[in-house]
């Protein structure tokens, strides 16, 4: 009879950061600045990429990708947060609430493997310089991508079907600012259990699995630079790694932080501040990381900018 009588949920309120009207005010334009130095600044890269013929090479084209990676990611969670600010309506249609999942942890996957191509490349670079043209050619290159996107898609599919399998009744409310899996498992009156172990041995790979390469490949650089005599050659070997550990730490930090620690230190303050980090924060920066102490890079966005439009009568 308590089954009969429980409704089943067809919107879900997505509380946000704050429920204060002056801080939803401040965080409106904050967010809203955020998402367009990230659209502005990841598409500058992609155009200096395209756009340089210096730049056509493996470790750029990876970039590339990550900075149109890095424009879905946060397109998929930051416009429907602008909107609930704007509207003042803070419901998600159940619907479009799984899709935002499902585009959420498809994307953010995709970020994972292409950190760890990255990581491949510069180890091929640095380990193996006299093999590097071909150990990492254009079709490589090519079938990492092909591979990151299509793994990732089998993911966050897979994770979605699980989530429509389940049951939410009478508590709608979602204490994030977009429909992240795991509030969505706390909300759901049916058993949860399957979707709990997939998402903690499936679910967990695309994440895993490109750090556990990341980890190995530095270590295997590291231990090749220290051999390296000279100390402006490890300076050189140093500084091509730089920036990449920067968005690894900073992005694999805040990850890890919030699905790899036990559910008894999460609260929902710390989890949404990490989720910010990652979802906004980090692409966000990546565009300035990549750009500031490389100096092909720079000269590609300086000539990109500075390139007036040719008109004729």
């Amino acid at each position: 009879m308590e089954e009969e009588n429980l409704t089943l949920v067809s919107e879900f309120l997505l509380l946000g950061i704050s429920e204060d009207p002056k801080q939803q005010q401040l965080l409106f334009i904050l967010f809203l600045s955020m998402y367009l130095v990230t659209g502005l600044g990841n598409l500058l890269i992609i155009l200096a990429i395209t756009t340089d013929a210096r730049l056509h090479n493996p470790m750029y084209f990876f970039l590339a990708n990550l900075a149109f990676v890095d424009i879905c990611f946060t397109s998929t969670t930051i416009p429907k947060m602008l909107v609930n600010h704007v509207t003042g309506h803070k419901g998600i249609p159940y619907a479009g609430c799984l899709t935002q999942s499902f585009f959420f942890m498809w994307f953010g996957a995709i970020d994972c493997f292409l950190l760890g191509a990255m990581a491949y490349d510069r180890y091929a670079a640095i380990c193996h310089p006299l093999h590097y043209s071909s150990s990492v050619t254009p079709l490589v290159c090519i079938l990492l991508v092909a591979a990151s996107w299509t793994a990732s898609f089998g993911n966050a599919l897979t994770q979605t079907l699980l989530l429509t399998w389940l049951s939410f009744c009478n508590h709608n409310q979602i204490h994030h600012f977009f429909c992240d899996l795991s509030p969505l498992l706390k909300l759901a009156c049916s058993d949860t259990f399957i979707n709990n172990t997939v998402l903690f041995t499936m679910g967990s790979l695309p994440v895993m699995i490109p750090f556990v390469g990341i980890l190995v490949s530095y270590m295997l650089i590291f231990a090749a630079v220290i051999r390296i005599p000279s100390t402006k050659g490890k300076q050189k070997a140093f500084s091509t790694c730089g920036s990449h550990l920067s968005v690894v730490c900073l992005f694999y930090g805040t990850l890890i932080g919030v699905y790899f620690n036990p559910t008894s230190s999460h609260t929902a303050q710390k989890d949404t501040a990490a989720a910010v980090m990652y979802t906004v924060v980090t692409p966000m920066l990546n565009p300035f990381i990549y750009s500031f102490r490389n100096s092909d890079m720079k000269g590609a966005l300086g000539a990109l900018i500075s390139r007036k439009p040719a008109f004729t009568l």
